[in-house]
């Protein structure tokens, strides 16, 4: 508890110093692109349906977090009075720009399945089969299809082709990823029942485009038909809409290069709610930060134990270590340091009554969402949390890995919309991302050091975290960068709520399909996302990974 009144303190003085700050040349925002005329229902930064306008309210005013569960909500960000406008232009001369982007939604329709496409095999059902013709639209960089009932299943293949922006070339067939209603939140939570929640597919991202066509066939069982034709499956769900995501530019975004130093905030003025979001780091980083810097292990040890009240013993970690001591006695969840909010951790030898040494491996390099370009008027204004961090499950977002490591903030702008604006979510539903680089990102806002409540394992989210590695590793290797910055994010994170990596734990299932509800599951401490639900994700080759990460986190700790 006192840990969420330090960052309650945190937000309010963020909010109250937000304003003195210098407003730099990025202040004003790029104007959108102009209106396409076949893009009559898309607007920027508004979703074109009705359905896509109510993935966020307005001003919500009430934490999300579940009743009936062990959790605890931070207040919501304070009001902070209206910022003088420009008498010339009315905007705000005190507020900082949202990233320009957009969603545009667009309606499939039945379609009759093409003679001669050997790409999809034919039905005997035309009405099997929807989609959008070739059609020209305003820029995109990322795609994904959602629909009305987040209960329905998408029994089928869904596959999109783009044109590259600016030219005659279209790509050729790309599958996306239907299997996708596993990452969302519990069963019976208020982000899963608010009524905004869509089915939706995995994102895929496809890079700069100004053109689109989709196919969208149902599943088709294995009886033929007399003429040899298929017969068509289960009938598609209803209100199936194609959203093309623009992640915007933001040059200030783009993350330094690794191990660059200590990260300086940005010039331009907070809003509220990207100082409230920026507030619950601010025990690790300045306010406005665009990077959490990394500690060394002793500094990250040293702090450590400073959290715990024992400045004495924390001046002299850094000369007395002593790893060959058994972990002792648990302790309550503290206040902050630079490493943040500490859990159930290593205290004391019971033999001795002294301190031990800590098993926390070094805090890394994170790039806040600052650093990304959230858009933090996006989500939901307040943080929700859970008791503690006992688990950590693996993911890989299945967007592809035809990205570069520079045009990973653009990525993560794209699937943060994907998942608020277009299927209905209170904010990014992974609580990191890591690039194929091994960058680590900063997801869901309440505070990397923090017990946030994510989106990420459905019936499973309770008293865990999630991260997600940018990209499709089913048949491709995942980056041993990628593989070596789980270690690292891991050995620290676990180690802030005395998590052995290479241990097991015990979470209680909120529903799902491999788990009943209720039921106490017994998990790897670092656990791929298909052990809590029947899925595919992260994909076998990263999924084969999981055994080094947990060995080489475990080893970080000093274990």
């Amino acid at each position: 508890m006192r840990g969420y009144l330090a960052s309650s303190i945190a937000v309010t003085c963020a909010a109250a110093l937000a304003f003195p700050l210098a407003v730099s040349t990025d202040a004003v925002a790029a104007p959108p692109a102009a209106e396409s005329p076949t893009t009559e229902r898309a607007t920027p930064d508004r979703p074109a349906s009705e359905r896509t306008a109510r993935a966020r309210p307005e001003t919500p005013s009430t934490s999300t977090t579940p009743a009936g569960t062990a959790a605890e909500a931070a207040p919501a960000a304070p009001v902070v009075p209206a910022a003088p406008a420009d008498s010339a232009t009315g905007r705000s001369i005190l507020s900082t720009p949202s990233i320009p982007g957009s969603t545009q939604s667009l309606p499939l329709a039945p379609l009759a399945p093409p003679t001669g496409d050997r790409t999809l095999p034919p039905t005997s059902a035309p009405a099997a089969v929807q989609g959008l013709p070739r059609r020209d639209v305003r820029h995109f960089s990322l795609v994904g299809v959602v629909w009305d009932n987040p209960d329905t299943e998408l029994q089928g293949r869904v596959q999109v082709r783009t044109r590259a922006s600016g030219t005659a070339k279209w790509s050729g067939w790309q599958d996306v990823d239907t299997h996708n209603h596993e990452h969302a939140a519990d069963p019976d939570t208020a982000e899963r029942t608010s009524g905004r929640v869509r089915g939706a597919t995995a994102p895929l991202w496809v890079g700069d485009s100004d053109g689109v066509e989709v196919r969208v066939e149902a599943e088709a069982d294995d009886r033929p038909e007399a003429d040899g034709r298929a017969v068509a499956g289960d009938a598609l769900p209803t209100g199936l809409h194609i959203e093309l995501i623009d992640p915007g530019v933001d040059p200030a975004a783009e993350p330094p290069p690794q191990e660059s130093g200590v990260d300086t905030p940005r010039g331009n003025v907070l809003s509220p709610e990207a100082a409230a979001s920026s507030a619950v780091n601010a025990d690790l980083a300045p306010l406005g930060a665009t990077v959490i810097p990394a500690l060394s292990q002793k500094q990250t040890e040293a702090d450590l134990l400073a959290t715990r009240g024992d400045p004495a013993e924390a001046a002299g970690a850094k000369d007395k270590p002593d790893p060959k001591k058994k972990p002792g006695p648990k302790e309550k969840p503290g206040t902050t340091g630079k490493t943040g909010t500490i859990g159930t951790a290593d205290a004391a030898d019971p033999a001795t009554g002294q301190r031990v040494k800590p098993y926390i491996g070094a805090r890394p390099r994170i790039v806040t969402r600052r650093g990304w370009g959230a858009d933090e008027t996006l989500r939901e204004r307040n943080f929700s949390y859970t008791k503690t961090v006992k688990a950590t499950f693996v993911h890989h977002t299945a967007s592809g890995n035809n990205y570069r490591c520079a045009q990973a903030p653009s990525v993560i702008r794209s699937i943060y919309r994907y998942h608020v604006k277009s299927s209905g979510w209170r904010d990014i539903g992974y609580n990191f991302l890591i690039d194929k680089c091994g960058n680590i990102y900063e997801g869901r806002a309440g505070g990397v050091a923090k017990p946030v409540m994510g989106a990420h394992t459905l019936g499973f989210n309770t008293n865990s975290m999630g991260i997600a590695v940018l990209g499709s590793f089913g048949t491709a290797n995942p980056p041993a960068a990628a593989v070596k910055a789980i270690s690292k994010l891991t050995a620290w994170k676990l180690g802030l709520f005395g998590a052995n990596p290479k241990g097991k734990t015990y979470l209680k299932s909120g529903g799902g399909n491999l788990y009943r509800k209720g039921k106490n599951v017994r998990l790897n401490v670092i656990s791929g996302h298909r052990d809590g639900f029947a899925t595919e994700c992260p994909g076998g080759r990263l999924y084969a990974k999981l055994g080094t990460a947990r060995a080489t986190s475990a080893r970080y700790q000093g274990r």
